[in-house]
């Protein structure tokens, strides 16, 4: 299949998801009053076969600005490359909210450093990392050098490092600010913690969210379009309101691969109908 024609089914998938999802329902919500403190985004990781215009297209076929950008769509090339590759996304009207997940795992100056003056260049305020326990320390010391943001992502039962959140968190509780956790809701029930606690205790060190829904919690193949799932939508975000989360909530869509906007659109508008139950604009 051509890019040309691979780009023209995706949006032909993407337009008639939008135009189902727009049709009026006896048992829509009441429009919203109040602006929602629940800044809806996507998780680039969510078209990684697809190549950066779709990603653009996509995004704002969303209708939301923020944009967490994985490598495959802005390469840690060189310098120039890096800035001409983040300012075509600024160009679309999106903000960079983070970058990664990347790997931090090479407990070596040179290689941590590539990646921090990667999110400098591409003007990336917050890293979504994987890092090793033992690189902790050094990774602590480029964050604060940096001034960039680094939220660990837990990666469920089969990461050694950080498995759950709460993994995280007591890893990161007695360092510095910049250390906090990006929270993947669909690694998180796999390891039997439960999400919703989860976010309450991570508080203020929570700087991101990846979602997404499961059919079975224990099954990381189960994944389909949220609000199709049993994953404790509500509950989640009432937890990010009560911490007053200043975030992001990034779908991260793994499903559907060669035309994943048609999913993506369907759990954005069963999210904002969420957030508009709740009295919120989504």
């Amino acid at each position: 299949m051509s890019s040309e024609t691979s780009r023209r089914t995706f949006l032909q998938g993407a337009a008639a998801a939008v135009v189902a999802t727009s049709l009026p329902s006896a048992s829509a919500a009441p429009v919203a009053a109040k602006p929602s403190p629940i800044l809806l985004g996507v998780a680039s990781y969510s078209f990684y076969k697809l190549d950066r215009q779709h990603v653009i297209d996509g995004t704002k076929a969303l209708k939301t600005p923020y944009l967490n950008v994985k490598d495959v769509h802005l390469p840690m090339g060189t310098p120039d490359e890096i800035k001409a590759a983040s300012a075509e996304y600024r160009a679309a009207g999106l903000i960079l909210t983070g970058a990664g997940t990347i790997s931090l795992q090479k407990d070596e100056d040179a290689d941590m450093r590539k990646s921090f003056e990667y999110c400098k260049l591409a003007g990336i305020p917050m890293i979504v990392g994987a890092p090793a326990l033992e690189t902790l320390p050094r990774v602590e010391k480029f964050a604060k050098e940096y001034d960039i943001k680094v939220a660990i992502h837990n990666h469920g039962p089969e990461d050694k490092h950080f498995p759950s959140p709460l993994d995280v968190l007591k890893a990161v509780k007695n360092m510095d600010p910049h250390m906090g956790l990006c929270i993947d809701v669909g690694h998180t029930v796999r390891t039997g913690t439960d999400v919703v606690e989860a976010i309450k205790a991570a508080g203020p060190r929570m700087f991101d969210m990846h979602i997404k829904d499961l059919a079975d919690f224990k099954d990381s193949k189960s994944q389909v379009p949220v609000g199709d799932g049993a994953m404790p939508i509500v509950g989640i975000f009432q937890a990010l309101i009560a911490i007053r989360f200043k975030g992001h909530v990034m779908l991260e869509y793994e499903i559907d691969t060669d035309n994943p906007l048609p999913g993506m659109t369907k759990s954005f508008a069963y999210m904002r109908g969420v957030l508009a139950g709740m009295g919120y604009k989504g």
